[in-house]
């Protein structure tokens, strides 16, 4: 299909973008108005994007039905304050249920079960249930347009961090699972980010890749390989030795029972599953 956003309405154009452009990470936001009257409401408009200075984005965009603002918007430019919490799958029905259009002034915290836990930097409360959660001060919005469905930049600079000890791990580190994270799709979809949902992919870091084009065109047209097995055979950086091929082959009986390409590449996919690239090149190359 061939989609030109000019020319179809901007609600089908919306449910377009936001099916592909998925899964997105949640902003939960509590905001004040220059009364001190507390909103909170969740965005998947957002993103981690500067750690120095540490900098999130959240984008409120004005409602494509009717072209009215949100009130975490309005509170904004009153107050350019925010709380931004983390959304956990223990918690997601009352985040959905506190993105109902209620009047201004109502709390949500209050409507969804929430509870307020005062921040030490900035006015708006934190949400406690939530296992991470990040006060900052606003230092900038950017409207990008005035029609429905318009979306609103707002920068926040982290100013202070709260992190449940709970979702650490015995290094220290973020666990994914304990974190248990929901992100949003299109329509009424969400994902869970837990258990089989989570793997790992090595970052090339320093090292450089070999790249794919160096292969032999019996590799890279493999009938068994798949791209995502290229690139794993790319990112090594450099081939293993001839003596090391050698010694492999010989330790190893299944390789000189091996009858055509296809299922010594069967072979070398086995050991990609297993993530042991080495030995699947020295399948590959033997």
């Amino acid at each position: 299909m061939r989609i030109n956003p000019a020319e179809i309405p901007v609600a089908k154009l919306q449910g377009y973008l936001q099916g592909t452009v998925a899964p997105r990470p949640i902003a939960f936001v509590s905001s004040v108005d220059k009364e001190g009257r507390v909103n909170l409401s969740p965005f998947s408009f957002f993103n981690l994007v500067s750690t120095h200075p540490p900098v999130l984005v959240f984008s409120p965009s004005r409602r494509v039905r009717d072209n009215t603002t949100k009130h975490t918007l309005e509170n904004i430019l009153e107050v350019p304050e925010v709380v931004i919490n983390t959304v956990s799958y223990n918690m997601v029905q009352q985040t959905s249920l506190s993105s109902c259009d209620f009047p201004k002034g109502v709390n949500e915290f209050v409507k969804a079960g929430f509870t307020e836990v005062a921040s030490e930097k900035v006015k708006p409360p934190r949400v406690k249930e939530s296992y991470a959660s990040f006060e900052c001060k606003v230092n900038q919005v950017i409207s990008l347009g005035t029609e429905g469905g318009a979306g609103n930049l707002v920068i926040c600079e982290i100013v202070l961090m709260h992190i449940n000890d709970f979702v650490f791990d015995e290094q220290g580190r973020i666990d994914p699972n304990k974190m248990d994270s929901v992100a949003r799709m299109g329509n009424d979809f969400y994902a869970r980010v837990n258990g089989e949902a989570i793997f790992t992919v090595p970052k090339p870091n320093e090292k450089v890749g070999i790249g794919i084009e160096i292969m032999s065109a019996e590799i890279r047209n493999s009938k068994i390989l798949t791209g995502n097995d290229l690139g794993m055979l790319g990112n090594i950086e450099k081939l293993p030795s001839v003596e090391s091929i050698l010694e492999f082959r010989n330790q190893n009986s299944k390789l000189t029972n091996l009858k055509d390409v296809l299922s010594k590449h069967q072979l070398a996919k086995e050991y990609l599953n297993r993530n042991d690239v080495e030995s699947a090149w020295k399948i590959l190359l033997s």
